[in-house]
């Protein structure tokens, strides 16, 4: 069986192509790096308790007033530099009138950030600056993940027909991502409005939190990763074994639609938990990262499956042999 990896750069992109991989993984990189960092200084804060001696708690507050300064310097490159796709196709969404999945994720970016920025100027209240660059981070790696499965296509009529696949499974996912997107919008800011009233130290929290779980990041992936192991299967399979296209592209249907609706299901499922306050915006930023490594597991399943039996036989033919 030929090595196949979707993280093999393929010999026929052209420049562009070459420069926009690089330039993501970069940023990716960046993001990584700056959230491990913030991280580290945003814990003396999980370490605060008003119930420590006073002169703990006046010089772990100088601390942390200091480390806030600090994961702020480190988060303005990620909001610049790392987050800039971000930006450009959320105003792109906007200039054509489209919420697209940009939307979200910038106000997301953006409710964090703001108030972070407030509180580390004037010392008072909370600060996400660990949230914001780990959203960033895992949002970018999700993204990365996507554009190599998208890169990995190759040449033929049997990946020309999968491509048409992929263009019908597309228009479905992108109107149940729609739609999900705006609910989530809307009932981010309803639950912000419903504890700005009785507990308003918790209202910017939650609303970040559900912001961040708005974004259908997995649904993304659900296609484009299914088509990709698809592609990879026929690939990867000798000329004289390879899978028939028409039970292929059967096969990546069952997976894109298991892809995105149990995506839909895992954040429907998480969403109530964050509207109460029970789950932290660092917390919705790893839920969103776990449901697109699993959208990522469940489309690799489906290169092995499509691979395993070609394996078996060649196993067997060598025992024979």
């Amino acid at each position: 069986m030929r090595a196949f990896s979707i993280f093999s750069t393929p010999g026929g992109l052209s420049d562009g192509d070459r420069q926009k991989r690089r330039h993501m993984l970069a940023r990716m990189g960046l993001g990584w790096l700056a959230m491990m960092q913030v991280m580290m200084f945003a814990f003396p804060g999980y370490l605060r308790s008003d119930s420590m001696a006073p002169d703990n708690l006046e010089l772990l507050d100088q601390a942390i007033f200091l480390m806030n300064w600090i994961s702020l310097v480190l988060t303005v490159p990620v909001m610049l530099y790392c987050a800039w796709p971000v930006w450009g196709g959320a105003w792109n969404s906007l200039r054509r009138g489209k919420v697209g999945m940009d939307v979200p994720v910038a106000l997301g970016i953006i409710a964090a950030f703001i108030p972070s920025a407030h509180t580390a100027w004037t010392g008072h209240g909370e600060v996400y600056f660990d949230s914001v660059t780990m959203f960033v981070a895992f949002l970018l790696t999700a993204r990365y993940l996507e554009l190599c499965a998208r890169q990995a296509v190759g040449a033929g009529e049997a990946h020309r027909f999968i491509e048409q696949c992929r263009a019908a499974l597309s228009g479905r996912a992108n109107r149940v991502a729609f739609w999900f997107v705006l609910v989530q919008l809307a009932l981010a800011f309803l639950v912000a409005a419903v504890w700005y009233v009785y507990v308003p130290e918790r209202a910017i929290g939650v609303m970040v939190a559900l912001l961040v779980m708005s974004c259908p990041c997995a649904m993304a992936m659900a296609v484009p990763t299914a088509v990709a192991a698809a592609h990879a299967s026929y690939s990867a399979s000798p000329d004289t074994a390879r899978p028939d296209p028409r039970q292929l592209v059967q096969a990546t249907g069952t997976v894109a639609r298991q892809n995105l609706y149990g995506s839909v299901a895992w954040h429907l499922l998480m969403t109530p938990l964050a509207a109460c306050g029970l789950v932290a915006p660092w917390l919705a930023a790893i839920t969103m990262l776990l449901s697109s490594l699993a959208v990522a597991f469940n489309s690799w399943r489906l290169f092995r499956q499509q691979t395993r039996p070609l394996k078996r036989g060649w196993q067997a033919a060598a025992v024979q042999g």
